[in-house]
């Protein structure tokens, strides 16, 4: 009697332990074990690995077996940390002649975006996105000119760019000085995907905006996610499945709606999505899964929450759910408030899909940062996200060793490796100022 009343007690733990193990962790909204939400109190370490930067905004790796890091700063220059963890003295390249004067105190401008061709190994040709002062044909009063160039190796130099050998791609003419959207990246399908802004200021309306606003207005790269060949043509083709060839729109859009695209990333695993963080203006910031075709909102409604650009501050219950051609508004899988809304950032700066092997309970999971708390002190916060179409859960990932589990930073971007590990980038300042900029790399 007493051997079955201990198998029968043993049974019941058992069964207990693998009760919690598959529901402990759930959040109310999750109906699944393999879609749970993050737990609260999940973690992540840092390492600095490289300092001396102006304003990092992005890492990113030429995938050639190298084992090279080319760190891109916005005032104009792309430094490379070698395999062995140094930063080498020259710079890869240097085009500060080249951009709009920046402000020191805060500036979205700059160099923004650095993509190396699939077969940069062999071709040596990689592509950037910077601001440049307005083109001679720029409408008069604009800021600056969107520019998308490609440069090649300097001869004999796999660790330097010739900085003659620019050849530009795309320019794009921009009436305010802000949302200039930000990095770019070579699709699955080869082809190079460019975010852009919707031409700054607020509400997407005022000098240079459209009456529908330049997200929604198909006449304008502005606002747009947008997918071109750089492999064909002078300077490029266009994809023949875009949504608007032969139709009524720029035939370069591969999806719209978007205020701010400030980085864009492919999950490196998975069915190989696109995901766009999108800044948002004063109440919430979005990440959204980009498919062709897809209106996403802007200026119709920031997040998921409805907005009338002619008075922002006064909420609305209802707005239109279809966009001008009776296409249906595309909802982010996920967003989050400003401090002032009870939210804990005031501007996405994007991320990843986690693919890498040192952080595996991070496997599959939307690694993503925000830019700060305030424009005064550096408060960068880490999430990872998780979750199947339009309904994510995410939540903080707290920094070991850092007080309230922050890095105490302004996180300027997040940046992936050939193994697919992530890092974080940093300054002190809020602005394209200084010598604070650091790299660290996130760690178990």
């Amino acid at each position: 009697m007493k051997k079955i009343l201990i198998v029968v007690l043993l049974l019941i733990i058992a069964g207990a332990m693998v009760y919690f193990s598959f529901n402990g962790r759930m959040s109310p909204g999750a109906s699944t074990p393999e879609t749970p939400a993050i737990s609260p109190a999940q973690g992540i370490g840092i390492r600095q690995i490289a300092q001396g930067f102006v304003s990092p905004v992005l890492l990113v790796s030429a995938r050639d077996s190298s084992g090279r890091l080319f760190v891109v700063d916005q005032v104009g220059v792309i430094k490379i940390i070698d395999a062995s963890g140094n930063v080498m003295p020259e710079n890869f390249l240097d085009i500060k002649s080249r951009i709009v004067p920046l402000s020191a105190n805060y500036d979205e401008r700059g160099l923004l975006g650095l993509a190396f061709h699939p077969d940069f190994k062999n071709n040596g040709r990689f592509f950037v996105h910077y601001s440049a002062p307005p083109r001679t044909s720029a409408p008069a009063g604009w800021n600056c000119t969107e520019t998308l160039s490609e440069f090649k190796l300097a001869s004999g130099n796999v660790n330097a760019a010739d900085p003659a050998s620019e050849k530009i791609i795309l320019q794009i003419d921009h009436p305010q000085a802000n949302h200039n959207g930000g990095h770019i990246a070579f699709g699955p399908d080869g082809y190079l995907y460019v975010p852009m802004g919707d031409g700054g200021q607020a509400n997407d309306a005022g000098l240079g905006h459209s009456a529908t606003g330049n997200g929604q207005d198909l006449a304008t790269l502005l606002g747009k996610i947008i997918r071109i060949d750089i492999d064909n043509g002078n300077p490029y083709s266009i994809p023949p499945d875009n949504p608007f060839v032969g139709k009524s729109g720029r035939p370069e859009i591969f999806a719209y709606g978007f205020r701010n695209p400030y980085h864009i990333s492919f999950d490196a695993g998975g069915d190989r999505e696109l995901f766009a963080a999108d800044v948002g203006q004063g109440k919430w910031e979005e990440v959204d899964i980009v498919a062709k075709g897809n209106n996403y909102g802007w200026n119709i409604k920031e997040g998921r929450h409805c907005l009338d650009p002619q008075n922002v501050g006064e909420a609305l219950v209802t707005c239109a759910s279809e966009g001008a051609q009776g296409e249906p508004l595309v909802d982010p899988i996920l967003e989050y408030g400003h401090p002032d809304n009870g939210g804990p950032g005031i501007a996405i700066v994007g991320g990843y899909v986690y693919r890498g092997s040192a952080l595996t309970e991070l496997a599959g999971k939307y690694i993503f940062a925000d830019w700060s708390k305030s424009f005064t002190n550096g408060a960068g916060t880490v999430f990872a996200a998780t979750g199947k179409d339009n309904n994510w859960d995410f939540s903080e990932l707290k920094i070991s060793g850092k007080a309230v589990g922050r890095i105490g930073l302004f996180i300027k971007g997040v940046g992936q490796d050939d193994s697919n590990e992530l890092y974080l980038l940093t300054a002190e300042t809020s602005g394209p100022t200084g010598t604070t900029g650091k790299v660290f790399k996130i760690i178990p």
